[in-house]
């Protein structure tokens, strides 16, 4: 048979990665030598299906395997295609569950794939592509000589195998099948007649031969491919027989190791190891006696427990109560004669717990409830310390609740107690007909419930006193606990630096003696030597970290003494006698166990402890929160009636010094800035700010609906007034004592140096916000309020003023028969005045307010602006009656003689009486302003009715007649006293007519 290297020399890929070999397109008689296949071929020659389409092993090399040989080697052979009887070999060999199974890929091996040989690929292919090119223009000689014999074994075997016919090639070749038969034997060659004939024997011998001849050439074309594969079975018998001699080999030195290591045993080992192992047996013994010691000291722990709750000292019972619960879990685990006491320690524990809480809550009660006066600030100091670090040993952190629910209960009794005291030495008030509180606050006189609130003022600051005291002993107890653990950290730290130090030679130590555990003792494991040796180590570690803590300690102690700090440094002794007490009840070898101890671990963390530090800051400002919230029903139960709104400023003034004082005092001694009662004061103020208000509102409107608008004069209290403004000093002056030599009222208000003709109105209005400002004075909280009433008040003033003067309502009001131009000057007048003293309000005002609230100041601006406008409007109130009086009067003016005419002689006489009337009410300037704004339309319409008359400046008689009563004009009105040098201007009059 042909070698694999017979193939083609480019062959092709096709389909499951199978190189087929090319089919020559050229007719069969003109195609090349091919190679014969490595088993039989479907087809033994000739056109239809190629020989190339058989079955070959060397085409399908990648994917046949040696382990693809599952039966005998000349059944492979006979059968490439694998037939189904193999699993009948397997079954019958090794059983039934036997079976075939698909080996898993490694988990190990990452999944190649053909990208991973692109980089490799693209660099190799440029020298592929060389090295066939000079392959086929040079190649190896060996080679050729190889490939021409090989294509001519090839080619012979070919050339006998194609002599087979190629029925016997077939796949469904079989001799039961008649037709099959009939053609490998052909009977027709043969007579049918009957008997044998020579011919007849001669043609079944040819047949036979022929038969055994094409016999021949398959079993030779078989053997020659077994010869090719020959060496390689070979080979593997080789291998299997040297395997074999190098097990036997193996097996005899593992005797001989095993007999040596035996007689070293029998000899070296027996007996030191019998002296180690009674050794070990004397320790065992050792510890099982201590632990019955212990156990013994464990069994005491209950009647003891029982003897220190009997003394209180619940801090010693704990204690002890966990340093068992320790040795239980730790060094007494499994045994069964105290399989109850865990629980019965549990429960023993709980109820300390509960008798501890119970504790503090009857402490708490007790020194809330007694006496504030003439009595120590912190009741039993030695207890609370003690309850409360108990407390936080169990982590009871919620204790400051009771704490304040007590106190909210003992701030109630104050109130109460308070008044009772008060009512008890007030004869109007029955208590048996008048049984509640704010009923008998209501019934109190102001003077007399004014003392109560002072009474209660004085008994909460007390009272926050006490509390304050209190909470600076559990604050102290806490900062001890916190300085505690701070040093069990630095004696953690140091412990841990020197066991680092010594963890080398430690580790030596260790490894030998768990080495010799576990040749002394059976089923003793390393891991469990090692564990008993660190315990060891660590126990050694343990004595050495408790002396340097003892010193520490002592140290510590020594300092905090020198100090001299009460309240720490008894802490300190409190905390070293509990836990003093605690292990005296505890026998000294259980002390010297390794075993954890968690009684410090039971002690809150460092942000617990700090929790609990703000909690105690909160309960304080939650004090003085609730002090105010009773001081607050105190107040709102006395104004229910509205009585504090009745009151005088002098009172209310009072009121509200006391109580700025209390919230003063509060928050420097609790550090919080409670606005419940402020904001009581504050609504009672506003409440107050409201009613005076509206008194004087209402005052002022009484005022106004009254005034006749006439000059009133002044008398000396207010000019005496206006003058301590002008001062500085924006307050109500002292009454004075009329003296004997009083002084008479003067006609105008003197205000830096100007005089003011003003009403009566006007003058008590300057007191009234005299008074507003002195509120502000007394009560800087209501500045905003009584700001925005008093802009308030001065606009009602605008707006009422200008109803009752420039609206006429001053006719029906008060019966006038008219508003004359004196009455306009009047108004106009005190409107000046308010708008002069608007600035200083406004001043004194923005020394009140916060920056923050300096937006309310804009009040003011619009305030002088409507009342600037009001002045404006009057002034052209008065223009707006000579000019209808001018008017009418010019519209009669005839140029004509006698002269000078009586339409001037009546308009002159008008404005002689216009300056009469308001010459003393306004000032010079605002005099001249206003005849000048006269003037201006006595000129218009004159100018108007000599353009109808048709008058002209062209020196006529009518010129000369006009010229005439104009000079008079002039001269009658620069004849008014202070318009002497005034400029009319009445060249203006005279236009040429076009």
């Amino acid at each position: 048979m042909a070698s694999s290297h017979s193939s083609s020399p480019v062959p092709r890929a096709g389909r499951d990665r199978i190189f087929l070999k090319e089919r020559d397109p050229s007719p069969p008689r003109c195609r090349s030598v091919r190679s014969l296949p490595d088993v039989c071929p479907k087809e033994p020659t000739g056109g239809g299906r190629g020989l190339c389409e058989g079955p070959s092993v060397v085409a399908e090399h990648d994917r046949w395997t040696v382990y693809s040989s599952k039966v005998n080697l000349p059944a492979a052979l006979n059968d490439p295609r694998l037939a189904k009887r193999e699993s009948d070999f397997f079954t019958k060999t090794w059983g039934l569950d036997f079976a075939e199974t698909e080996v898993m890929p490694s988990f190990y091996l990452p999944n190649i794939t053909r990208e991973h040989f692109g980089p490799y690929l693209q660099e190799m292919a440029q020298r592929e592509r060389i090295h066939e090119r000079c392959k086929t223009i040079c190649p190896n000689k060996d080679d050729v000589d190889a490939v021409s014999s090989v294509t001519t074994n090839h080619d012979k075997s070919r050339a006998e195998l194609e002599q087979v016919p190629k029925i016997f090639m077939k796949p469904e070749f079989a001799l039961e099948d008649p037709a099959t038969f009939n053609t490998v034997l052909p009977w027709s060659h043969f007579n049918s007649a009957g008997g044998k004939s020579s011919r007849d024997v001669a043609s079944s011998k040819l047949l036979q031969e022929k038969l055994s001849h094409y016999l021949d050439v398959v079993e030779v074309s078989i053997a020659r491919q077994i010869s090719l594969r020959s060496e390689a079975f070979f080979h593997a018998m080789s291998s299997q027989h040297e395997l074999q001699d190098r097990l036997q080999n193996t097996q005899q030195a593992v005797a001989v190791l095993r007999g040596r290591t035996a007689n070293i045993d029998r000899v070296m080992c027996e007996g030191p190891l019998r002296a180690l192992r009674t050794a070990l047996t004397r320790n065992n013994c050792v510890k099982l006696h201590n632990k019955l010691k212990l156990m013994a000291a464990v069994h005491q722990t209950q009647p003891t427990v029982q003897l220190l709750l009997s003394t209180s000292e619940f801090v010693g019972a704990l204690e002890l109560i966990s340093t068992t619960k320790e040795v239980l879990q730790q060094e007494l685990q499994g045994i069964h004669s105290f399989r109850h006491l865990g629980s019965q320690l549990c429960e023993l524990e709980k109820l300390i717990d509960k008798m501890m809480v119970e504790d503090f809550s009857m402490y708490a009660r007790s020194d809330l409830s007694r006496s504030l006066k003439d009595e120590p600030q912190v009741l039993e100091k030695e207890r609370l310390e003690s309850l409360v670090f108990g407390l936080l040993r169990q982590r009871k952190l919620d204790f400051l609740d009771i704490y304040s629910d007590e106190m909210i209960m003992a701030a109630k009794a104050i109130v109460t107690q308070c008044v009772a005291e008060s009512v008890l030495h007030i004869e109007e008030i029955d208590t048996e007909v008048v049984t509640k509180l704010a009923d008998q606050m209501r019934v109190m006189t102001f003077p007399q419930w004014f003392e109560l609130l002072k009474n209660v003022f004085e008994s909460f600051l007390l009272f926050l006193q006490r509390i304050k005291a209190t909470l600076n002993v559990i604050k102290n107890v806490v900062l001890e606990v916190l300085a505690s653990n701070q040093r069990n950290r630095l004696l953690e730290e140091a412990s841990s630096g020197a066991s680092c130090q010594e963890a080398s030679h430690s580790q030596s130590l260790l490894q030998g003696e768990a080495e010799l555990a576990y040749l002394t003792h059976e089923g003793l494991f390393i891991s469990d030597a090692l564990n008993e040796a660190q315990q060891q180590q660590q126990q050694q570690q343990q004595a050495g970290v408790q002396d340097q803590s003892s010193v520490v300690g002592s140290r510590t102690q020594q300092s905090r003494t020198e100090a001299g700090g009460s309240d720490s440094a008894f802490g300190t002794t409190e905390t070293s006698v509990s836990r003093e007490q605690s292990f005296m009840y505890v026998p000294a070898f259980i002390m010297t166990l390794n075993i954890d101890r968690s009684a410090e671990n039971m002690m809150p963390t460092d942000l617990e402890l700090n929790r609990v530090m703000n909690n105690i800051q909160e309960l304080l400002h939650s004090a003085s929160d609730i002090s105010h919230d009773r001081c607050v029903k105190v107040l709102t139960a006395r104004a229910k009636d509205g009585s504090l709104e009745r009151l005088s400023s002098a009172e209310f003034v009072c009121l509200s010094q006391a109580v700025e004082g209390f919230v003063r005092d509060t928050e420097e001694l609790c550090g919080r800035r409670s606005v419940s009662l402020r904001g009581a004061l504050q609504s009672q103020a506003n409440r107050f700010v409201h009613r005076f208000h509206e008194e004087r509102k209402t005052k002022l409107s009484l005022l106004l609906d009254n005034e006749r608008w006439k000059q009133a004069e002044v008398p000396t209290e207010f000019q005496d007034l206006v003058n301590s403004i002008a001062d500085g000093r924006i307050s109500l002056p002292e009454r004075k004592i009329p003296g004997p030599e009083e002084r008479r009222p003067t006609e105008f208000l003197l205000v830096n140096g100007q005089k003011y003709a003003v009403v009566g109105t006007v003058l008590l209005l300057i007191r009234i916000f005299l008074e507003y400002c002195q509120c502000v004075n007394d009560i800087p909280s209501i500045a905003t309020d009584m700001l925005t009433r008093l802009s308030d008040l001065l606009k009602h003033f605008n707006s009422r003023s200008c109803q009752l003067v420039l609206g006429a309502g001053a006719l029906q009001v008060v019966g006038l028969k008219t508003i004359t131009t004196k009455n306009l000057a009047l108004a106009s007048r005190c409107l000046q005045l308010v708008v002069h003293y608007i600035p200083i309000i406004r001043a004194h005002f923005e020394t009140k307010l916060q920056p923050k609230q300096f937006s309310v100041l804009r009040h003011f601006d619009h305030i002088t602006k409507d009342y600037n406008d009001h002045i404006a409007e009057i002034s052209a109130k008065l223009v707006a009656i000579m000019d209808s009086l001018f008017e009418k009067v010019l519209s009669k003016y005839e140029v004509k003689a006698p002269m000078p005419s009586a339409c001037f002689r009546n308009v002159c006489k008008q404005m002689s009486k216009m300056h009469e009337a308001i010459y003393e009410l306004l000032p010079e300037e605002q005099t001249q302003m206003l005849f000048l704004r006269i003037n201006a339309s006595f000129k218009m319409h004159l100018k108007r009715q000599l353009a109808r008359l048709g008058v002209v400046n062209d020196g006529g008689p009518q010129h000369g007649l006009v010229v005439v009563d104009v000079a008079f004009y002039t001269e009658n009105v620069q004849a008014l006293k202070s318009l002497e040098r005034l400029d009319l201007n009445m060249a203006e009059i005279w236009e040429q007519k076009r």
